[in-house]
């Protein structure tokens, strides 16, 4: 089974200093990392997602600026294969689905940014076109949210949404998928 990684959405302006800071992105980042050097290692295709906003003022992902870029800790080169998007799925009006079937990629194992929204919608998707989907889900970020005036911890979040996302996908760690028997 061939499979891909996918990084969604690991850019700067969710990391300290940005337009949309992300609780513990370092961490989800390290993650991350350790996933790429497997990819690398064992020649395996990794896609980027790259969130632009293509409207002046956006509140982040401004096209153009230094926040929209993809994070300077990723292992991406000017050869890698960056999906440009504009939505939270990463399928949605984009090549990734024709650029999977090319590769061959019979599954994705999920990683990025932010869980609530890009990861979770991307996830569902995925489920939907048949790529079997592992989630990685120390290696995604999410932040505090808020509904009918309550502030819901960011941690509640994570845990809410990957326990949610066990309906569409394997949700594992790093180390166990890094142990491999995963997929």
């Amino acid at each position: 089974m061939k499979q891909a990684l996918l990084v969604i959405d690991v850019q700067n302006d969710y990391f300290a200093g940005g337009k949309n800071e992300l609780y513990q992105p370092d961490f989800a980042l390290v993650q991350v990392n350790m996933l790429e050097e497997k990819f690398l290692a064992e020649g395996q295709p990794i896609i980027y997602i790259q969130h632009i906003k293509h409207w002046a003022q956006a509140d982040f992902f401004e096209v153009g600026t230094t926040g929209a870029e993809l994070h300077a800790g990723l292992k991406a080169d000017e050869h890698s294969l960056v999906i440009e998007k504009h939505f939270p799925n990463s399928f949605l009006e984009t090549e990734l689905l024709e650029k999977l079937q090319e590769l061959e990629v019979d599954q994705l194992v999920i990683c990025g940014m932010m869980t609530q929204m890009c990861v979770d919608s991307t996830t569902r998707a995925a489920r939907e076109l048949g790529f079997q989907p592992i989630l990685v889900g120390d290696a995604t970020a999410t932040k505090d949210l808020t509904f009918a005036g309550r502030r819901v911890a960011a941690e509640n979040v994570q845990l809410a949404f990957l326990s949610s996302l066990q309906n569409f996908a394997q949700v594992v760690t790093a180390a166990k998928f890094l142990e491999g028997g995963i997929g």
